[in-house]
């Protein structure tokens, strides 16, 4: 039973035999395997957009490594996709929107969405990835937040300094929670229909909250990520859906992050994980944070990273080992084996009943 898997039981922040872990972006571009699939695709969205290949992917990190988890292969702009926006990805340049975000009347015009329709691939994958797991582990979905979806629909793509939509937000704020709102909507749709396309767990990513002040995290991110995991399906089938808050460079946000409704928050490498356990822990689990460089070091040195990782930690349940941020394109897969190998050796002394 996937309830009894001990990434389920430590979001839920209950006993487990060792520290459950898996890697944010475990299934791409590190892997020689998916470069070879992504090259037969020929490119990104086509690779998300077919189900097989997307199923092919997701699954193999875990036919490498001994992870807890898998994480569908997707993308957090499938939705904005899905508005017709004419999203490409560019060589060494991201997500580029043809279409970007520069009115109220471009807001007042995006249609509310049908996961099972417009995002019918996403959904397909997942049902394909779930039959294949065979309830080996459990399966992570996931979507982008409100706010950090809208960076990238109103500055058109990757930014530096975010002014168009911080423009937006003092010259404009009521236009701005026009977008955000219809985005928690669609999001929380999306979150859903994955779940019962078979998703265990969800994670939401807000990778960009962090370049926002705290009054404005809380008005034009925090409180729309609220939204979702207030409507969010939270028990399905008999399963209790565990959901994963991640806010990049989030410390100053902690106490109300995990106050939102969410039953564990993703922490990047520049949180102390013993500071964060003292001041959240009792109210939700903590996953990460190794910085993904260490990566790129030794084995002995990133045993030892893995090691200082557990102690911040700590004794007891409710630590899921995760790196900071998404795995880099360039690291040796070796590595990453040593890292799951240290985890499995040097977290059993933690969870000593």
């Amino acid at each position: 039973m996937l309830e009894e898997h001990r990434l389920i039981r430590a979001l839920l922040r209950q006993p487990v035999d060792r520290t459950p872990v898996w890697i944010m972006r475990q299934a791409g571009r590190y892997l020689p395997e998916y470069r070879e699939i992504r090259r037969q695709a020929k490119d990104f969205l086509t690779l998300c957009k077919t189900p097989e290949l997307a199923t092919q992917v997701t699954l193999q990190p875990l036919k490498r490594y001994p992870l807890d988890a898998a994480i569908i292969f997707s993308d957090i702009l499938t939705i904005p996709d899905a508005f017709q926006m004419g999203l490409s990805f560019e060589a060494k340049e991201g997500p580029c929107f043809q279409k970007p975000i520069i009115c109220r009347e471009d807001i007042q015009r995006l249609p509310m969405l049908d996961p099972e329709i417009d995002l019918r691939y996403v959904m397909d994958a997942i049902r394909m990835t779930k039959q294949a797991l065979n309830q080996q582990v459990p399966l992570i979905g996931f979507a982008g937040s409100p706010w950090t979806i809208a960076t990238y629909m109103i500055e058109g793509g990757s930014s530096k300094n975010f002014s168009k939509i911080k423009k937006w937000m003092y010259h404009d704020p009521e236009g701005l929670h026009q977008l955000l709102a219809h985005l928690a909507v669609t999001i929380t749709h999306y979150c859903n229909a994955q779940i019962q396309a078979g998703a265990d767990v969800m994670m939401i990513f807000d990778t960009w909250g962090g370049v926002l002040s705290q009054p404005d995290y809380l008005a034009f991110s925090l409180q729309y990520m609220e939204a979702i995991l207030k409507n969010c399906v939270r028990f399905y089938k008999g399963r209790t859906i565990p959901i994963i808050l991640f806010t990049k460079n989030s410390e100053p946000y902690l106490q109300a992050m995990a106050c939102s409704g969410c039953d564990a928050l993703g922490l990047d490498w520049t949180t102390s994980l013993d500071k964060a356990r003292k001041s959240i822990g009792h109210q939700v689990a903590i996953q990460g944070n190794l910085d993904p460089a260490v990566l790129y070091s030794n084995p002995v040195r990133i045993r030892k990273e893995v090691e200082k990782v557990l102690q911040q930690y700590g004794a007891g349940t409710g630590h899921i080992f995760n790196l900071g941020h998404g795995i880099f394109p360039d690291i040796d897969p070796g590595h990453v084996e040593v890292m799951i190998e240290a985890v499995h050796a040097m977290s059993p002394q933690y969870h000593v009943v």
